[in-house]
């Protein structure tokens, strides 16, 4: 039997069932799962949950829910508005706001601005 820590199936110490990493049982997935299976949860309530300790968040544990496969429906297909949206969004994130061109990249929003903008005296860049 897996550490009792974060082995709960019948979610009486979480409130709902909770499994240790790699130790949920079938029929059970993350969004990302469902996402790559081409499927969506649906509006379905949250079946289970993953447990585990993390340094990279405070209080140290982190969590992944679970859903139903067999209630998870088909992904909605993308529409023409959509997808125009979509476009326009990123070709937002590609225009650099201090010398307004075309960066041909995303920028990073860390930088702010292209690469030649944030670094005008860069030796690569003569070269």
């Amino acid at each position: 039997m897996p550490g009792p820590r974060f082995w709960d199936p019948e979610g009486t110490k979480f409130g709902v069932p909770t499994y240790p990493w790699h130790l949920a049982p079938e029929g059970l997935a993350t969004r990302a799962q469902l996402r790559a299976a081409g499927l969506r949860p649906g509006g379905q309530e949250i079946a289970a949950q993953i447990l585990w300790r993390s340094r990279r968040v405070r209080g140290g544990i982190r969590a992944a829910y679970l859903y139903r496969v067999d209630l998870a429906l088909p992904v909605r297909p993308m529409t023409a508005g959509k997808r125009a949206a979509l476009a326009k969004a990123n070709a937002a994130r590609r225009l650099c706001p201090n010398c307004r061109t075309d960066a041909g990249y995303r920028i990073s929003p860390t930088v702010g601005m292209c690469v030649p903008c944030a670094y005008p005296d860069d030796e690569q860049r003569a070269a």
